[in-house]
């Protein structure tokens, strides 16, 4: 489980193509200071298992079906990435509960500069509507957000969240660029409601997850 707070920008230093999946070599000295083989760290928002580690870096092994569903796909050698570490079961909710588990891509739509913030919106395909509020929370490549806007429908859909400094200069959403594919979850809570609610109807069309473990 993580919070969506994110610890560092890591930088893929190497990316390998296997059959119907990718090795990924990730450099990041703050997430690997006590990283062990077997531990999770949430890569761009996918919960990724660490198979093995060398001084300031981790590799993970990404199967096809996460390249498919995620971002990830769209990684190289020099990509900057967010890290977080699973939380500690005495660790604080900085941001909310996330799980790891990509729910979709969304498209970056517009990035709107103010002074001292700067407002993006997303295209969001119409299957994840239903658990966009505003005031709710989003995950968005990892980074914990509050929804600031929502509208559209069907997959012309969009919602806007409004990122601050801190944000921009800590994570890569501060280059983020109109076209940019971003890995989306929404709130696992929103879901859990859902199918409480609803039970077993047919007509309650199931998410696409993706499980990177």
């Amino acid at each position: 489980m993580f919070t969506g707070i994110v610890e560092e920008l890591g930088v893929i230093a190497d990316r390998e193509d296997l059959s119907d999946a990718a090795r990924f070599t990730v450099r990041g000295p703050i997430v690997t200071a006590d990283a062990g083989h077997g531990d999770s760290i949430a890569v761009n928002g996918v919960c990724l298992t660490v198979v093995d580690l060398r001084p300031g870096e981790f590799t993970v092994d990404v199967m096809g079906e996460t390249l498919r569903r995620s971002s990830l796909s769209d990684l190289a050698a020099g990509s900057t990435v967010n890290l977080e570490r699973a939380m500690p079961a005495n660790g604080r909710f900085g941001g909310h509960i996330v799980q790891g588990h990509v729910d979709g891509t969304g498209r970056v739509l517009s990035v709107s500069p103010s002074e001292n913030w700067t407002v993006v919106r997303i295209g969001v395909p119409g299957k994840l509507t239903r658990y966009l509020v505003e005031k709710g929370s989003i995950t968005v490549d990892g980074v914990s957000l509050t929804v600031s806007s929502v509208g559209g429908s069907g997959d012309d859909s969009w919602f806007e969240i409004s990122l601050i400094p801190t944000t921009l200069n800590e994570t890569n959403l501060g280059a983020t660029k109109p076209r940019t594919v971003v890995n989306l979850e929404v709130d696992v809570i929103a879901k859990y409601v859902e199918r409480l609610h609803l039970g077993n109807q047919a007509d309650v069309p199931a998410l696409d997850v993706t499980e990177a473990k």
